[in-house]
């Protein structure tokens, strides 16, 4: 089928393909190679620059060749739906998600690294506010309506994410997950919380049924556990939602802002 796409269009195309990969696409007509090979470099520069600025570990762990063959099957392969710089490292871990085929020299953590590293970036800039500090909590936790703060995310991985560094490569997963929870607290720094089974339930209890009170989730925690004494969770419980009120991580209901 011919293409009908106006001219300026066509060439638009041609010049965009073979930026993207020119192993597969030709030189547009007219424009020496030498001067696509420039743009090509500027193009590839910006989008390793963002990348690497939002995967610092992910960089860090890989050598040049790996991370460079990396950002290109990107460049090659994804089609970004954002207009905005800002999204190209969400748009990364689609691609890694979605379409990366992987290779010899991918670690197994890879996808789960990245996300993590992406969860930092984009509680960072998410437009939400941590819960206000309620001096309330410090004695009425278990009656109070409580709800999981916006910006803390419970998260479950395979492998531990926030533990791997040059100097720690797993290449089997742990018998047990990585339990944490990535928060944002009230001086806007993101930190992480590493959480045992129970305390990511409870976590989970609270993302999922918001405005119960603490008591309540204790209860229904109690529960789920079987636990013979309840009266022994309440009292954990209530130390361990007092510690999550601390941080930043659970609040009073009604001190959220829209």
């Amino acid at each position: 089928m011919p293409d009908t796409r106006p001219g300026f269009q066509q060439t638009q195309y041609t010049f965009a393909a073979y930026i993207r990969d020119p192993a597969i696409n030709p030189v547009p007509a007219g424009v020496k190679p030498e001067r696509m090979a420039v743009y090509r470099e500027l193009f590839l520069n910006n989008v390793d620059g963002f990348i690497a600025n939002g995967f610092p570990v992910l960089r860090r762990i890989l050598d040049g060749e790996h991370w460079q063959a990396l950002i290109h099957d990107f460049f090659a392969r994804h089609r970004c739906v954002t207009p905005y710089f800002s999204g190209i490292p969400e748009e990364f871990l689609a691609y890694l998600r979605d379409e990366r085929l992987g290779g010899p020299n991918d670690y197994p953590f890879l996808l789960e690294l990245a996300h993590y590293e992406w969860v930092e970036l984009a509680l960072f800039v998410d437009e939400n506010d941590p819960p206000q500090e309620n001096t309330c909590l410090s004695s009425e936790i278990l009656e109070r309506p409580l709800v999981l703060s916006p910006v803390a995310w419970p998260l479950a991985y395979h492998y531990p994410v926030h533990r791997i560094s040059p100097d720690f490569l797993p290449l089997e997963p742990p018998a047990d997950p990585t339990l944490l929870t990535v928060y944002r607290d009230r001086d806007d720094q993101v930190r992480f919380l590493e959480l045992n089974p129970v305390s990511y339930r409870l976590l989970q209890m609270l993302e999922e049924n918001g405005e119960q009170t603490g008591k309540h989730y204790l209860t229904l925690l109690a529960t789920e556990l079987g636990h013979a004494d309840p009266e022994a969770i309440l009292g954990h419980g209530k130390n361990l939602l007092q510690d999550l009120a601390e941080r930043g991580i659970v609040g009073i209901a009604h001190n959220y802002t829209s």
